[in-house]
């Protein structure tokens, strides 16, 4: 979808990383009506914003459950549409009706009454705008990440889910990651003591994503290259926090207990882009495209400092060439652990040879033994999802919030904090690294209420 009409937040995002955080328009803490399912036809209906290849996956995974109706599906690429509705034909489903045509097409789905969730997997910049108007609508919005774009979009997604009551689910996936899910059950478990930091990320070389085909990117572009690119232009912060911070943030007990209190960040120089540009088959230093100034620093390094005293390192990596890593490590005072992507090791003081990693195996049995509930009863279900079977996980638990009309374990509140980390990331790399404080989306609320994900 076109992203012209909202480019003016790019220019003024760090005013409103700064200004707009200490000064939120609350509009109403309380909720007015309470969300209900539609059931015209004694199913849960479901409908899509967004049918390009994120929402394609979801799409497919929806399709496993025989007790969900897909009712409309929404987007401006007829490509997009086409290869949707094959999917449901190859599912022996109906096809779904088509709302297309302008980028605000999604206004007319949105008023129909047989639609109970919506499922968003848009490009960035309508993520919010989206979400919002589904909770005015009267449907329960799984928005893809991140769910906002500035500290102002934090609160439109809070405000408005406190003032319809309806709730909002934040489809973070690596949340149900099951080495995320098993440290999860460790740290209850006291297996590390008291946590005191971690560290976490979204390192993934984007390049081919950005410019495609060849070193192209915008309108005639493929894919994530028609608009995600622009943002690399034009924004210099952290811009895909979640899949790093939103395990992280269920383990410190983010807005249950524990909050995100403040964020410095620092990025290096931009190249990554400029020498792909310049170095590709199709590029070359007379390219137009290689005379551009990109923003987006090659990393990009925040610190968060949470209510509780502990501290979190997030990484932003995604214009030089490297592995995908999620960067997972979490230390305690009675031990240390390293993820899939940092080595695979654990030690726990007492337990593991002094001073020694416990890898390969004696790590793998750690694992097992500390296997969520979700994953060992689940694992079947799960093999044909993508990422891993993180998706099923992810979807099935939209679908249940939807289906029993509750809050979601991943809620408005979770979107609004993790997602927020992009625009104070931006308002701090500006100011050299200055502290940016974050809101209270849950109003003290924080302090009273209890975990609600991944219990056992």
């Amino acid at each position: 979808m076109d992203t012209i009409n909202r480019r003016d937040f790019i220019k003024t995002v760090t005013i409103a990383g700064a200004g707009i955080a200490m000064n939120p328009n609350i509009l109403s803490a309380n909720p007015k009506v309470k969300f209900q399912r539609s059931k015209p036809n004694g199913k849960l209906n479901i409908a899509f914003i967004g049918v390009g290849g994120r929402g394609r996956s979801h799409l497919n995974n929806v399709c496993f459950y025989k007790d969900v109706e897909i009712t409309a599906i929404c987007d401006t690429d007829p490509e997009a549409i086409i290869k949707a509705q094959k999917i449901l034909t190859d599912q022996s489903r109906n096809e779904a009706t088509v709302y297309t045509g302008d980028d605000y097409a999604f206004m007319e789905m949105l008023k129909r009454e047989d639609i109970d969730g919506v499922i968003i997997a848009t490009p960035w910049l309508w993520h919010t705008p989206m979400a919002v108007a589904a909770m005015r609508a009267g449907k329960f919005p799984g928005v893809e990440v991140s769910a906002a774009n500035t500290i102002e979009e934090c609160w439109d997604l809070v405000n408005t889910s406190e003032e319809t009551g309806v709730p909002c689910m934040i489809l973070e996936n690596v949340c149900f990651a099951r080495e995320a899910l098993s440290v999860l059950k460790m740290i209850r478990e006291g297996l590390f003591g008291e946590i005191v930091h971690a560290t976490c990320g979204y390192q993934h070389d984007l390049r081919e994503v950005k410019f495609n085909p060849g070193v192209e990117f915008g309108k005639g572009a493929n894919g994530e290259a028609r608009w995600r690119t622009e943002h690399s232009l034009k924004r210099n912060g952290d811009l895909y926090p979640t899949h790093g911070v939103g395990p992280v943030a269920t383990w410190f007990d983010i807005n249950r207990g524990n909050k995100f209190d403040s964020i410095t960040s620092v990025a290096t120089k931009s190249t990554g882009l400029h020498s792909f540009i310049v170095n590709h088959p199709e590029g070359g230093e007379n390219h137009p495209n290689a005379k551009l100034n990109w923003r987006l620093g090659d990393i990009v390094t925040s610190t968060i400092k949470t209510a509780n005293g502990e501290t979190i390192i997030i990484k932003h990596d995604t214009n030089l060439p490297r592995p995908y890593s999620w960067g997972f490590t979490l230390h305690g005072n009675k031990g240390i652990w390293g993820g899939q992507f940092e080595g695979k090791r654990i030690y726990i003081e007492g337990k593991s040879p002094k001073h020694e990693w416990e890898m390969d195996e004696a790590y793998d049995n750690y694992m097992k033994k500390y296997d969520h509930k979700m994953w060992k009863d689940e694992e079947k279900n799960a093999e044909n999802a993508g990422h891993g079977g993180i998706d099923y996980f992810t979807i099935k638990t939209f679908l249940e919030s939807v289906r029993e009309e509750k809050q979601p374990p991943l809620d408005v509140y979770d979107a609004a904090a993790w997602s927020a980390i992009t625009p104070l990331s931006e308002a701090s790399v500006a100011s050299n690294g200055a502290p940016q404080i974050f809101p209270d989306f849950t109003r003290g609320k924080w302090l009273t209420n209890k975990p609600i994900f991944g219990l056992e």
